[in-house]
């Protein structure tokens, strides 16, 4: 089991206020977006844990065991009832008025349909955005970008709300793909870690540090 950090802006905590989003969490994404970092490196087993950063303090917003790794398309249409913009697998398309233009850049129109013959002749799927459902999900479920290429989940998430890290403890802290190669945060000038330095990345943690970080959820 290893722990990792993602970075959630204060922008975007603020939208999970707006949007009465508590949890219990439920899943993270994997895009090739800062906002969104790869998530490859994500196993079952492993704990997320979302930090944000201000006012200079340094909180960790949740806690999420994985239990389950799959296609960010596949996590949504199940659990939202919609893909939210994320990556289609390969021989999917999505129909709809806004997409067809798209659609048609790739395949030819038919001209009684208006759509691609191809999809149909070859067996490809071809979703009827008008025919999908929303199912009810927290605000969290989907993407904060577009593109959301893997996700994540699992149903033993904690509930959302910053819990305060002291500063002594924030100089413990040490993330690295190894041990060889964990450092410390970067710090401002103050002494308090920045949130450029957080974000972009998704970052393992070392042992020590994840008993820290699991201190706050016993």
């Amino acid at each position: 089991m290893n722990g990792y950090i993602t970075y959630w802006s204060k922008e975007y905590v603020g939208e999970l206020a707006k949007n009465h989003d508590t949890g219990p969490m439920c899943v993270v994404y994997g895009s090739r977006h800062i906002r969104m970092p790869y998530i490859s490196s994500l196993k079952i087993g492993d704990i997320v844990y979302p930090v944000t950063v201000q006012n200079k303090k340094f909180y960790i917003m949740s806690r999420l065991p994985i239990e389950k790794i799959e296609p960010a398309f596949d996590y949504l249409i199940r659990e939202t009832g919609k893909p939210h913009s994320c990556l289609l697998p390969d021989g999917v398309f999505i129909k709809s008025p806004e997409k067809l233009s798209n659609i048609g850049e790739f395949f030819p129109k038919d001209s009684k349909t208006g759509y691609p013959a191809e999809i149909f002749e070859n067996g490809l799927i071809f979703i009827d955005e008008n025919g999908l459902t929303d199912i009810p999900h927290k605000f969290h479920q989907e993407p904060v970008t577009c593109c959301a290429d893997i996700s994540a989940s699992g149903v033993h998430g904690s509930e959302i709300f910053p819990r305060e890290v002291p500063r002594e403890l924030l100089q413990k802290m040490r993330f690295g793909k190894t041990p060889k190669t964990q450092k410390p945060l970067h710090f401002d000038k103050d002494g308090f870690p920045t949130s450029i330095s957080l974000s972009g990345f998704i970052r393992k943690m070392s042992d020590e540090t994840l008993k820290i970080f699991e201190n706050f959820f016993n």
